[in-house]
């Protein structure tokens, strides 16, 4: 988002970029002119004016990336990080959990060993063979050898991925899975069931002994109301690249702590995401992790000065204005067609 003072502000937006294009077309009559340093009412003014075009499709997602982007354009105006703007710093520093994709049980060995030797000290293995193959001694032995691999003092979680297109399963899966997952003190079990099935999260919740986690595929902070109100959380994931930005992230965390629901955003996006992340997780008492994609270019191959875990494996929480991080102009060649209309 560029403003007429020569400041430009960078965002990321969770869907097909053909959808972000088309979505920009029909929301800049809106946003053109506004004031960028009003990033809540703007947003909402883009929220109230295009809900019944599909509010929580591709609006809202393109909303989410002009949110970031009207926040990092306020930090860079003021001078200090959004974390700040938001309301003040909990934490200058926080962990990153790397998120892998699960494999066989020797490779998904391998594959924690490796990022573990990276410095990584919290590891989330997702999708994969868990839950599709139909073997529930394969899953059983993929969490295993990611335990044995992560070690027995760093943490693990564990995501089913069951907003997959035809997950095979339902509640009874997700009880048994659940008391496996214990066995090896994974510290969540994420999508653990169908997106939509709200009275089965809400019972799994009551009868897990390892805590719940879910709501990456919610947007807007409407759609939260049920899933807190009802309780079918304890850990709450919403993502901030899909929910309406960095204004609507921060509503949906607040309500969660209403109602001792933990917030940790889902991060599975690109380094501007990330960044997002940081500022929300040093503003926020209880957001004590980040999420961290294992090995995606998007994440460790756009920035000037990449991310870089310290000796504990944490990431320090940029305090530079804004995001606090830089895109690198020849970095971004290599997944942008024509990355000139980002540096006017």
């Amino acid at each position: 988002m560029h403003t007429d003072a020569g400041i430009t502000g960078f965002g990321s937006a969770f869907t097909d970029g053909r959808l972000v294009q088309a979505g920009l077309k029909v929301l800049e009559p809106l946003f053109a002119g506004e004031n960028a340093l009003e990033a809540e009412r703007v947003t909402e003014k883009l929220h109230q004016n295009t809900f019944w075009m599909g509010r929580g499709g591709t609006l809202t997602h393109a909303i989410s990336g002009i949110d970031i982007a009207l926040w990092d354009i306020l930090g860079k105006a003021t001078g200090m990080p959004v974390g700040r703007l938001l309301g003040g710093t909990y934490r200058r520093r926080v962990q990153p959990y790397c998120s892998l994709l699960m494999e066989e049980p020797d490779r998904m060995g391998d594959v924690v060993a490796e990022y573990r030797e990276k410095g990584f000290r919290a590891f989330k293995i997702g999708w994969g063979p868990f839950g599709r193959a139909l073997d529930t001694k394969l899953d059983e032995a993929i969490v295993r050898a990611a335990r044995e691999a992560a070690g027995h003092d760093n943490k693990l979680l564990v995501d089913a991925g069951a907003s997959d297109a035809y997950w095979p399963h339902g509640l009874k899966w997700a009880i048994r899975t659940a008391e496996m997952l214990k066995d090896y003190n994974v510290g969540w079990f994420e999508e653990a069931l169908k997106p939509d099935a709200l009275d089965d999260f809400c019972h799994l919740r009551r009868v897990s002994p390892v805590p719940i986690a879910g709501g990456e595929v919610l947007t807007r902070r409407q759609a939260f109301i049920p899933w807190l109100t009802r309780g079918a959380f304890d850990i709450v994931q919403p993502d901030v690249t899909k929910v309406g930005g960095i204004s609507e992230q921060r509503r949906i965390a607040w309500m969660a702590a209403e109602f001792g629901v933990k917030y940790i955003g889902h991060g599975w996006n690109t380094a501007l995401g990330v960044a997002a992340d940081l500022q929300m997780a040093s503003a926020f008492p209880d957001a004590d992790l980040v999420e961290f994609i294992g090995g995606s270019p998007y994440v460790d191959g756009i920035l000037v000065k990449p991310f870089e875990l310290d000796d504990e494996g944490y990431l320090s929480i940029p305090e530079r204005p804004g995001l606090g991080v830089e895109i690198d102009r020849d970095k971004i060649r290599k997944f942008v067609p024509d990355p000139s209309p980002l540096f006017l």
